[in-house]
């Protein structure tokens, strides 16, 4: 199984999510975000994952989430990790 084009817009909108603060969220406009952007939150907002259907706040396994999303992120972007 590999990353849809869908996943990776939902896993690039939490990352965006400050989790050193359970008190900032994001907003996502529809008349200035991408059509992707747009539709990753409401895909996130229906599996649970934020508040509000444009963006909000991360719920519990939103938070869970978002802190994996971030992790995978770090270790891809590691030049520490590369093999190479």
């Amino acid at each position: 199984m590999a990353f849809t084009n869908d996943h990776l817009a939902e896993l690039n909108l939490l990352s965006l999510f400050n989790l050193s603060s359970i008190n900032e969220g994001i907003k996502v406009h529809s008349h200035s975000a991408s059509t992707d952007a747009v539709a990753a939150a409401e895909r996130l907002y229906t599996k649970g994952l934020i508040t509000q259907k444009d963006g909000g706040y991360l719920t519990s396994l939103g938070t869970e989430a978002a802190e994996h999303a971030q992790r995978l992120l770090s270790v891809l972007s590691s030049d520490e990790n590369s093999t190479v």
